[in-house]
């Protein structure tokens, strides 16, 4: 019996794990949910999986949380803030950590899981951005299972040896295909994307994801660190990842072997599926995703990307190249303009200018813990707001 905490439970990652969870009683139990200010969707949580813990951004979502539980009759303990999340991440009656809070919030206790030796289910890619090296040194040294779950990564891992130890040539691997499906605008004219509104960005043609990583699948950011990702998880340098532009997203990612074959994990754009796959791995269950029906796909098209319509790709591409501390600049910077273009502060092609400004101004330092990192991720969000409203 895996006991679990899920970190961002009533996102669109925490609610797709829950229903997986609910379909399998008899191998999963809840220990912990957390979210940060949806007091009444987790509370609902609550009241059906019963978790021994719920955490909550702000003493004052507390409160609300707890008298809504008590007068439901359960004895949940709330807590609020950053290091209840690591609490709940590192406690020792949690074995398995989905880590699903969006963006460098998660890193704290994401690595938390990671230092308590957890299985942890990747699907905050910001963390391993931002980290790096020092989160696979975290994972390495405690004896951790790394398990991600973003769907390009789950499939990259599916179509790997067993034995794989983030080592390409020793394994017979040329490269890794990481496919993307373009986002809303792959065929939109880019001399219109300046008059692109947040309601447009968001509109995913595939996926229903939140608000924030579908405005990153827009602009390709969200590809591009898929790519700084990939690269840790498994060791591939940058130039054995390709990225390939598929729209029907029915092919996740692809493994290209020495011999001339190519591997693919295919799948129905649904979140269950690398969800069911980290938790039960190295077994597999009933995620609740039909199993995809080749005779009804027309056809399965790829094409490579255009840095002109997606410049963001090609920023993750050069932070990847640069290493140290650019890739937390970049993510920094990000967050900051996604949040700046929902409020309608800035348009949508004023986010990779704001990236790549801060990206010249701000020194590649090394990364050697996590405060260093921190304080680059304090001092690129300082810069992109200044720059911003110059």
């Amino acid at each position: 019996m895996q006991s679990i905490t899920v970190l961002g439970a009533t996102g669109s990652i925490g609610v797709s794990t829950l229903d997986v969870i609910a379909r399998h009683p008899d191998r999963y139990r809840v220990f912990a949910l957390t979210a940060h200010s949806r007091v009444d969707e987790l509370a609902e949580q609550c009241i059906r999986f019963k978790p021994d813990v719920a955490v909550v951004g702000t003493a004052e979502a507390a409160s609300q949380l707890s008298a809504r539980l008590q007068s439901a009759g359960l004895t949940t303990q709330v807590e609020f803030g950053e290091q209840a999340l690591c609490d709940v991440s590192s406690a020792a009656a949690c074995t398995t950590v989905m880590a699903a809070i969006v963006g460098a919030a998660g890193l704290a206790p994401t690595m938390a899981a990671a230092h308590a030796g957890k299985k942890v289910l990747l699907a905050n890619k910001e963390a391993l951005v931002i980290s790096g090296q020092l989160f696979m040194d975290a994972i390495a040294a405690s004896g951790s299972v790394l398990l991600p779950i973003d769907s390009e990564h789950n499939a990259i891992f599916q179509c790997l040896p067993l034995n794989y130890q983030r080592q390409l040539g020793h394994h017979g691997i040329r490269k890794i295909l990481l496919t993307a499906s373009g986002g809303p605008f792959l065929d939109r004219d880019v001399s219109t994307l300046d008059q692109v509104t947040p309601e447009q960005a968001v509109a995913h043609p595939n996926w229903s994801m939140g608000r924030k990583i579908s405005v990153d699948s827009a602009t390709m950011m969200n590809k591009g660190l898929e790519v700084i990702e990939a690269h840790w998880l498994f060791g591939a340098a940058p130039n054995q990842i390709d990225v390939v532009i598929h729209p029907q997203s029915v092919i996740h990612s692809m493994v290209s072997y020495a011999d001339g074959s190519v591997l693919a994990q295919l799948g129905n754009p649904d979140m269950r599926t690398p969800i069911a796959h980290a938790l039960a791995y190295p077994d597999r269950i009933e995620s609740g995703v039909d199993t995809v029906d080749l005779t009804k796909i027309a056809q399965l098209n790829f094409r490579p990307p255009d840095y002109l319509r997606f410049p963001c790709l090609k920023l993750a591409f050069d932070a990847l190249h640069a290493g140290g501390s650019a890739a937390a600049v970049l993510n920094a910077t990000n967050e900051v303009a996604v949040e700046a273009f929902l409020d309608r502060q800035i348009g949508f092609r004023k986010i990779p200018e704001l990236i790549d400004a801060v990206l010249n101004r701000l020194p590649v330092e090394p990364v050697t813990d996590l405060g260093a990192v921190l304080a680059m991720d304090k001092s690129a969000r300082l810069l992109a707001r200044e720059l911003m409203h110059q």
